[in-house]
């Protein structure tokens, strides 16, 4: 089902005790917005962005990957299936990683979900090509937007962040490109699908 209002992406979303809701994209492809915009509908709940599970960047560069962060392998996946399990089952408080774009580096303890929270919104790219995350969400949604405004999206954002021109533009089309094929790769597994104009 193609979703095309905060309303109707609200409407799907079950009335469970608890609610993991995966909100998936490409790079660029507006997930974020989008999960911040369920966050801020909804009257209990919390966003858990992937992107706090980075691997530190010492550790990117020492197993040399750190041109490649943003891949699958740069993540800690165990850390994040850990967290989403203590989020489903530990009935307490879980306290959680974030991200600071700036250095590009993970913050430990920056957000904490309150056992009271009804609804859990977690995004990130790679939530329905990881088996083991997909198995704990309750609900899905793939954010997906024309290939021209995503990619024009990503050299905003890495010259924003500190990229020249030119090195944004190869960063966007060289690994968030490759990473983009992967999340097109598990598409179809979404529940449903919020296109963006």
């Amino acid at each position: 089902m193609i979703l095309r209002s905060i309303d109707e992406v609200i409407a799907a979303i079950p009335a469970n005790e608890r609610v993991i809701v995966g909100v998936v994209g490409a790079p660029g492809s507006g997930k974020s917005t989008v999960a911040e915009a369920m966050v801020a509908a909804l009257p209990s709940a919390v966003l858990l962005p992937m992107d706090g599970f980075h691997l530190p960047q010492a550790r990117l560069v020492e197993l040399g990957r750190r041109e490649r962060m943003g891949a699958p392998d740069t993540f800690d996946v165990d850390g994040f299936v850990a967290t989403l399990h203590a989020v489903h089952n530990s009935g307490k408080s879980v306290l959680a990683p974030g991200f600071d774009r700036r250095i590009e580096e993970a913050v430990p303890g920056q957000i904490e979900i309150l056992q009271e929270l009804r609804t859990v919104v977690v995004e990130g790219n790679y939530l329905l090509h990881w088996a083991e995350v997909r198995a704990l969400l309750d609900i899905t949604f793939l954010v997906e937007v024309d290939h021209d405004v995503r990619v024009q999206r990503l050299i905003a954002r890495h010259v924003q962040f500190g990229k020249t021109p030119d090195a944004a533009r190869a960063w966007a089309l060289g690994p968030d490109e490759r990473n983009a094929l992967l999340v097109a790769d598990t598409a179809a597994q979404a529940d449903h699908v919020i296109r963006l104009d």
